[in-house]
């Protein structure tokens, strides 16, 4: 038998656009490997953009820019640096809503670290302790306690780590995938450097640096 043709149709490419925000051949050739499927194709679009980043991910990000975002009747506030490789990215609108998306998330989400391998010793250390420990409360053996820890450990990463965690206004993606798709679509290397978040009357506002230069992808 042969191959079965499915027609793309123009409705379905805005669809998907307006969905993604992804260039239109790309998702008329999304649509097209995902035989029609909308959501399937939005999966290969995010596959596409994962792996654009990763080959991008070791080209310096010198340029980008410094957004604030200002939540809550101006309880909460959050600025935050994000780098990309150009001035002329920088100044796109793709890049200008990623910013102010990232900075929107950090307001509601309040993480501690940019990335996992931001988390201090100390931090790790001290959480798998309090893990452990209530683990250990249930009677189960060794082995066992330390499988219950380490599905923790993945959990706590997910709630301090902001490339971790799921976008907020997306929960099917986390931060780092929806920057891996704007890196797709711009062609550049971006990548969170720090970010700042106070709220009033709470004295221990959080301030997290990364320690890589160009960690937008990994």
């Amino acid at each position: 038998m042969g191959t079965t043709t499915v027609n793309i149709t123009a409705a379905q490419v805005k669809e998907l656009r307006d969905k993604t925000n992804a260039p239109m051949m790309d998702c008329k050739n999304a649509l097209t490997e995902a035989k029609g499927d909308i959501e399937a194709a939005v999966v290969v679009l995010r596959k596409k953009g994962v792996a654009t980043a990763a080959k991008k991910a070791t080209r310096a990000t010198s340029e980008g820019s410094v957004s604030s975002y200002i939540h809550a009747g101006g309880k909460i506030g959050v600025l935050v640096e994000v780098n990309c490789e150009s001035d002329f990215v920088a100044r796109t609108d793709d890049f200008k809503q990623l910013v102010h998306d990232v900075a929107m998330h950090i307001a509601a989400t309040d993480p501690r670290f940019v990335r996992k391998e931001d988390v201090t010793p100390e931090a790790f250390e001290k959480e798998k302790e309090i893990y452990r420990a209530q683990a250990a409360a249930t009677g189960k053996p060794a082995p066992v306690i330390e499988k219950i820890v380490e599905g923790k450990m993945g959990k706590f990463y997910e709630e301090v780590c902001l490339l971790e965690q799921p976008f907020i206004k997306d929960q099917t993606v986390t931060v780092h995938q929806l920057i891996a798709t704007v890196i797709g679509k711009l062609g550049e290397n971006i990548s969170v450097k720090r970010f700042a978040r106070f709220k009033v009357g709470d004295v221990n506002e959080t301030v997290a640096v990364s320690k890589a230069v160009d960690q937008g992808a990994e």
